[in-house]
């Protein structure tokens, strides 16, 4: 006879059941909880990926910068901008690029870097504006330089 498998234990009924619309509240409620607090420390670390994968990229620019003028004896001036370490100027002797391989990079919030020589202290500046896009700033809007 097959008694033994038709026949449930009260605690085998409960587990086919399921669970109970307040017990889905609950961990609802708990989990609402738990993403109010750990959400924006998530996201304030996202930002500060973004600024750090900025400086790097602006570090490797900066490189290549100081590679171009090694070959050219200059650095890029404005009109050249960062565009000549990828793509030869035409009135350019000794260029002997790209100086990126993997091309231009766009800053983490989309954007080209820009690029100003003379900088600030003499030497070129490159930077990012930023998650605004427009100078100055802070936090996530602030500028970032090399």
């Amino acid at each position: 006879m097959h008694f033994a498998t038709t026949l449930r234990t009260p605690l085998q009924a409960r587990r086919a059941r399921g669970f109970t619309l307040i017990e889905l509240l609950v961990v609802l409620v708990i989990l609402t909880l738990l993403a109010g607090l750990v959400g924006p420390r998530v996201l304030d670390q996202l930002g500060g990926a973004k600024a750090k994968t900025a400086r790097v990229q602006i570090g490797e620019m900066e490189q290549a910068v100081d590679l171009f003028k090694l070959d050219v004896g200059r650095y890029p001036n404005d009109a050249e901008g960062l565009r000549a370490l990828v793509e030869r100027p035409a009135t350019v002797q000794g260029w002997n690029g790209p100086y990126l391989k993997k091309g231009l990079p766009v800053d983490p919030w989309g954007a080209a870097y820009q690029y100003k020589f003379p900088g600030r202290h003499g030497g070129p500046d490159i930077f990012s504006l930023g998650a605004d896009g427009k100078p100055g700033g802070e936090s996530d809007n602030a500028d970032i330089y090399n």
